[in-house]
C-alpha cells in the first residue's frame, strides 16, 4: 500500500460498505485498540463493524485489494494480546460486535445456530428458554463472543465435562481471504465424507479466515447442582480426590476447581464475601457435581468418604442459590492482577491430569532457586484438565511489580520445566502475540511446517492476523530448547 493517501482512500471504501452504524474512527475505539490487560495494542487504518456475511466478504475483498491486514475481534477479551491490531503492517480491525444475532435454537436436535458477535451469555439464556443448556462457561461470558471462543478454542469452568469450544462445534461459516465463504453450517454429529475443514477455523486465532456463524451443541438442561468448598489436606491428595468424584456412578462431576488460601483471602477482603469454611489450608478445592436428576447424595456421599479418608479437613455444601454464587466469586476473581494489583511472569499451563501436583511443587522447587525467597509461586485453575494459571510474583503486596529481565529468566525456565512434564504453555488463550516465542519449544518442526503450509495455502498473502499463531514460528526455532 503506498501510504497515508492510499489507506484514506480505503477507509472511505470501507465506510461506504458497511455504512455509518458499521464504522468507527479509530480515535473514538480506543478500547478497541487495546488488549483486555493493557499489555498490546495499535492503530488500526479503520474500524469496521460489519452486519452481514456480505459486508463481511465486501470488506475482506477490499481490504485484500488494498493488501492490508485484517484483525478480527470478539469481544476483546483475548489474555495473550491475538485480539487487537499492531503497528508492524497496516491493518483493518474488524468487529463482528454487530453480528449478534441468534439465528435458530433446535432443541430436538440440540443444537443452537448463533453470529459470531454473540455472546456467550446469550446464548446460554436462549438455549435455557427451550429447556437446554450450553456446554461453554466462563467468567467473561457477559463480553467474550461466540466467533472468539472458538477462534482461540476457548476452555472454561465446564472444560471437565463439556471439553473446550472445540468440542462444542457441530459446524461453522467462516469468510476466507480471497471473500469466498466457507460454508459448513451443518447440523451433523457424524459425516465421515472428507476433511472435517471447521477444525482448521477453531484454534486458529483468525489467522486463516472469519467466523461468521456457528452451530454449537446443546444438553439437557440440569435443574439440579450442588457446588461444595473443601480444605485440602494435602495439595498430594488431588488426583485421588478427581478419581474419587469421577467414579460415583451418574453424579455429573462438572467442575473440579483449585483456589489458593492467598486468593481465597484476597478474595474476601476486596469482595466483602464471607469465608466458606473456618479451617484454614494452603489449597482448597471448588466442585460441582450437577445432572437432570438430583444429585444431593453422590455430593454429600463425596465430601463424607474424603473426610474420612483424611483427604479433605473440612468442607461446605452451597444450600442456596446466593450461597453458590459467593462461593464461585472466590473462583473467578482470583486472577493477581485484579486482587493485588500484582505484574510478574504469567502461565496458562497444562500438564497430564495426574502431575498437577508435582509440576507445582517442582515449580515452587525452581523458583526458590531461582530467586529464594524474594518471590512467591501464585497458582489456581482447573484441577479436572490439568490447567493451571500460574503466576510468579514477588510478593502479595498490591502493586508488587518484577523486574523485566527476571520475568525473562523465569519465563524461559518454567517453560522449560512444563515441556519436559509433557504439558503445554497456552492451555487455553490461544497464543496471540505473548506466546509466539515461547510457543516454539513444544512444537516439533514438523508439526510448524505442516502449520505454515495450510497458512499458506488458504491465506497466501498473509491477511488474516499476520504475525499471531504458532504457524509464525520460524522452523528453524523448533526443537532448539533443551530438555
Amino acid at each position: 500500500m503506498a501510504g497515508g493517501i492510499a489507506e484514506a482512500d480505503l477507509a472511505r471504501e470501507l465506510r461506504d460498505l458497511v455504512g455509518p452504524a458499521g464504522w468507527l474512527d479509530p480515535a473514538d475505539a480506543v478500547g478497541m485498540t487495546v488488549d483486555f490487560r493493557g499489555l498490546f495494542f495499535g492503530e488500526p487504518v479503520a474500524v469496521v463493524r460489519p452486519r452481514t456475511v456480505d459486508e463481511v466478504r465486501a470488506v475482506v475483498r477490499a481490504c485484500s485489494a488494498a493488501g492490508v491486514a485484517i484483525v478480527t475481534q470478539g469481544g476483546n477479551t483475548s489474555l495473550s494480546g491475538g485480539s487487537v491490531p499492531t503497528d508492524d503492517r497496516p491493518s483493518v480491525l474488524v468487529s463482528t460486535a454487530r453480528m449478534d444475532q441468534i439465528i435458530s435454537v433446535e432443541p430436538a436436535r440440540y443444537t443452537i445456530t448463533a453470529e459470531a458477535g454473540c455472546t456467550i451469555e446469550q446464548v446460554q439464556r436462549a438455549a435455557e428458554k427451550v429447556g437446554r443448556q450450553l456446554g461453554m462457561d466462563w467468567g467473561a461470558r457477559g463480553t467474550a463472543t461466540v466467533g472468539g471462543a472458538v477462534s482461540t478454542n476457548a476452555g472454561g469452568l465446564n472444560v471437565l465435562r463439556y471439553g473446550p469450544a472445540r468440542d462444542s462445534v457441530v459446524g461453522l461459516e467462516a469468510v476466507l481471504a480471497d471473500g469466498e465463504v466457507f460454508d459448513g453450517l451443518r447440523a451433523l454429529r457424524k459425516d465421515n465424507s472428507g476433511y472435517d475443514l471447521k477444525h482448521l477455523f477453531i484454534g486458529g486465532e483468525g489467522s486463516l479466515g472469519i467466523i461468521t456463524r456457528v452451530v454449537l451443541k446443546l444438553y439437557p438442561r440440569h435443574n439440579h447442582q450442588r457446588t461444595f468448598f473443601a480444605a485440602l489436606a494435602e495439595l498430594e491428595d488431588v488426583h485421588e480426590l478427581y478419581d474419587r468424584a469421577c467414579a460415583l456412578d451418574h453424579a455429573g462431576l462438572t467442575a473440579f476447581e483449585l483456589v489458593p488460601e492467598a486468593g481465597l483471602a484476597g478474595t474476601i477482603k476486596s469482595f466483602g464475601v464471607a469465608r466458606p469454611i473456618a479451617t484454614h489450608s494452603d489449597w482448597y478445592l471448588l466442585g460441582r457435581f450437577s445432572g437432570t436428576s438430583p444429585v444431593d447424595d453422590a455430593a454429600e456421599a463425596f465430601l463424607s468418604d474424603a473426610t474420612n479418608a483424611g483427604l479433605l479437613l473440612d468442607a461446605v455444601m452451597a444450600g442456596t442459590t446466593a450461597q453458590e454464587q459467593n462461593l464461585w466469586i472466590l473462583r473467578e476473581e482470583l486472577p493477581p492482577e485484579t486482587l493485588f494489583d500484582a505484574k510478574g511472569a504469567k502461565f496458562d499451563v497444562a500438564v497430564p491430569i495426574d502431575r498437577v501436583a508435582e509440576y507445582q511443587r517442582a515449580v515452587e522447587a525452581l523458583i526458590q532457586d531461582l530467586c529464594g525467597g524474594g518471590a512467591v509461586v501464585y497458582s489456581f485453575g482447573h484441577l479436572g484438565d490439568g490447567n493451571l494459571h500460574l503466576y510468579v510474583i514477588s510478593s502479595l503486596e498490591r502493586g508488587s511489580r518484577m523486574e523485566p529481565g527476571l520475568i525473562d529468566e523465569i519465563q524461559g525456565s518454567v517453560d522449560r520445566l512444563t515441556w519436559d512434564m509433557g504439558g503445554t504453555v497456552s492451555a487455553e488463550h490461544g497464543v496471540g502475540q505473548e506466546l509466539l516465542e515461547r510457543v516454539a519449544g513444544q512444537k516439533s518442526a514438523v508439526e510448524l511446517e505442516m502449520m505454515r503450509r495450510v497458512k499458506a495455502a488458504l491465506d497466501p498473502n498473509d491477511l488474516f492476523n499476520p504475525g499471531r499463531g504458532a504457524h509464525c514460528v520460524p522452523v528453524a526455532d523448533a526443537g532448539e530448547v533443551e530438555r
